[in-house]
């Protein structure tokens, strides 16, 4: 890591050189890689960022992969180090995949591996000052990681919802608080399918606020894991989300009333997840405000608000960004399929010139005429109408 610190470099032949001489080879990649923990490196960043607190932020930075074996949480954790300060961590689960293929690549160039990347987030909210969230550019194959299909369907282990969504601790309370009954949960089939169709039903007739958050939860982890079996099952997925989003308010007072908190809602990073696949930003931007309002100043889970904070910090920075010159170009092939032009040959003896747009490249005829020739097509100057 020391050897690591310092501003600036020079570049040669796509490698940087930081102060300290180790070289960096960067890669390059259109996947987001995200890097979480940096709420504890805020200073860092914003000292990075050149910024204040309160700015809006949005600054293009090179960041170094740094594993750190001996690391006494995760040997395969890997640190995210940026003009030589440490800025937060892959996740434990990324990192676990990705440990082998970047000490592979190290080995390979005999370099540190660095990626391209963005700072994103800051500007005031109704909460209070936004923090600064990192986002990496990356190729998942240059470190041997393929897109594999979900794992063997399993029921989920009720472990895994401890501390977590609320539902060990109302599970502890069912005895005694009459408002409410999960035995249901024992009671379902380990089929997905079957224990889906008993989830619709105990939907249409539970009326309890805490039963019915519980059901939504899992009927949604039970539709996202049959995602590959069954082409209808994430529309399903996603009204079921949108049905639970509407009682979403009533369910928050019930848990405020029972607890003071409001558990994890993982509805929320889901859909927020989902949509930027979808390159869906403006949906994206809005279930994670959603999911901030209602977790409110009393979160049970603050790295649950952080990670919503982070995706509406990036869905804010996509919406703002400038549109690619691709884009633009695709743009103006759908505008030009979805209104086609009939194309009438001129009369005889009227000459025609043919000009190239200044925006997607195309070429297009007009009359030759005297006066100032134009910048766009047809088809673009109607986009920028």
């Amino acid at each position: 890591m020391d050897r690591l610190r310092g501003r600036g470099g020079s570049r040669e032949t796509g490698r940087v050189a930081p102060s300290g001489g180790l070289p960096v080879r960067m890669l390059a990649g259109d996947d987001d890689l995200e890097v979480v923990g940096e709420s504890h490196y805020q200073d860092a960043l914003w000292g990075i960022a050149g910024a204040r607190v309160g700015q809006s932020v949005r600054c293009t930075v090179e960041a170094v992969l740094v594993p750190e074996p001996q690391n006494a949480y995760d040997p395969n954790a890997i640190a995210v180090v940026i003009h030589g300060h440490l800025v937060g961590y892959l996740d434990r689960q990324t990192a676990g995949l990705y440990a082998a293929g970047l000490n592979e690549l190290m080995r390979l160039h005999g370099a540190h591996i660095g990626l391209s990347g963005v700072i994103v987030g800051g500007g005031y909210y109704d909460d209070g000052p936004g923090r600064l969230g990192v986002w990496l550019e990356h190729r998942p194959s240059d470190f041997g990681v393929v897109r594999r299909a979900a794992g063997p369907r399993g029921r989920p282990v009720l472990a895994e919802s401890t501390m977590r969504t609320g539902f060990s601790e109302a599970w502890l309370t069912d005895a005694e608080d009459d408002s409410y009954d999960l035995s249901w949960y024992d009671e379902l089939p380990e089929g997905d399918r079957r224990a889906i169709a008993m989830l619709q039903n105990l939907l249409a007739h539970d009326p309890d606020p805490i039963d019915r958050h519980f059901q939504f939860a899992e009927l949604e982890s039970r539709l996202y894991r049959c995602r590959d079996l069954y082409d209808s099952a994430l529309d399903e997925f996603d009204d079921v989300c949108k049905r639970h989003d509407a009682e979403m308010d009533t369910i928050c007072q019930a848990f405020m009333a029972k607890w003071s908190k409001v558990p994890l809602l993982e509805t929320y990073r889901q859909m927020a997840i989902r949509q930027q696949k979808k390159q869906d930003w403006a949906e994206c931007l809005r279930w994670a405000e959603r999911g901030i309002a209602l977790y409110g100043a009393a979160p049970a889970r603050e790295d649950a608000v952080e990670d919503l904070q982070k995706r509406r910090a990036r869905a804010l920075q996509k919406l703002v960004a400038p549109v690619p010159a691709k884009a633009k170009v695709a743009a103006t092939a759908r505008a030009v399929a979805a209104h086609p032009k009939q194309t009438v040959a001129p009369a005889a003896g009227v000459a025609l010139e043919i000009l190239v747009c200044g925006s997607c490249e195309a070429r297009f005829e007009r009359l030759l005429v005297r006066g100032r020739k134009p910048k766009l097509c047809p088809t673009c100057r109607a986009i920028e109408i």
